[in-house]
């Protein structure tokens, strides 16, 4: 008996649609999938699913230009060639005519300020791009935010507890079985922190959720360089 033919396996090379075998250029001349993504403004598997799932249609226009930017003019910053494909990506539309609404998760805040997001590992390893709408969100409403983080307990630098580290309070530190711990940061009692500002520090680090918060961490003296977060959890409330 033949042995089954396994689901979503990747094409061959002489089956990839238009987008794959654009991506796989763009891929030989130093971009990851994870780049593609940024520069589409999309999340990363969708970039995978020109494999798997044939799709990417109705982003060939945009990755020429892109491939063409890079090969012929040498272009090679992320935000300039975001930019160029932003002006060749339009969202799908509907048989009457209208803006397709796009199968996604919306953006969760209540009309109070209220909202709350988390990634595990494949989201983080992939920027937490789901936790980048809640932050942006709430920088426009002009709101506070604070977040968890789970790392290695030898990730940090500070006992658990400490007050040098936020929260100062034991109850807010989850110490688990495999050796990894989470800590909050900012809290409604504390003020938290400007959601303003950290959606400038994920804009800086081109939309990338987990190294904006890595960065801050690292800033401030909370965690080592070569620590790796395999939690993240974002909150949110308006002022009072």
């Amino acid at each position: 008996m033949p042995p089954r033919t396994r689901r979503n396996r990747p094409a061959e090379k002489s089956q990839l649609n238009e987008a794959a075998r654009l991506a796989d250029r763009l891929q030989a001349a130093g971009y990851t999938k994870r780049d593609i993504a940024r520069i589409l403004n999309r999340d990363p598997s969708l970039v995978s699913q020109f494999y798997t799932k044939n799709k990417g249609a109705a982003f060939v226009t945009a990755l020429r230009q892109v491939l063409t930017a890079v090969e012929t003019g040498g272009i090679t910053d992320l935000p300039e060639l975001a930019a160029l494909a932003a002006r060749h990506t339009h969202r799908r539309t509907t048989a009457s005519g209208a803006r397709a609404r796009v199968r996604t998760k919306a953006v969760m805040i209540t009309p109070s300020g209220s909202g709350a997001g988390r990634v595990g590992a494949q989201a983080i390893a992939s920027g937490s791009a789901r936790l980048r709408p809640l932050i942006a969100e709430a920088a426009r409403r002009g709101l506070r935010l604070a977040f968890t983080v789970r790392l290695a307990r030898t990730g940090y630098r500070h006992p658990s507890g400490s007050r040098t580290d936020s929260p100062g309070i034991r109850r807010d530190v989850i110490q688990r079985a495999d050796h990894t711990e989470e800590r909050s940061y900012g809290s409604a009692q504390t003020g938290g922190f400007d959601a303003a500002d950290f959606a400038r520090r994920v804009d800086a680090a081109g939309g990338d959720v987990t190294t904006a918060v890595h960065q801050w961490l690292v800033e401030t003296g909370r965690i080592h360089p070569d620590a790796h977060i395999l939690h993240l959890e974002v909150r949110t409330w308006r002022p009072r």
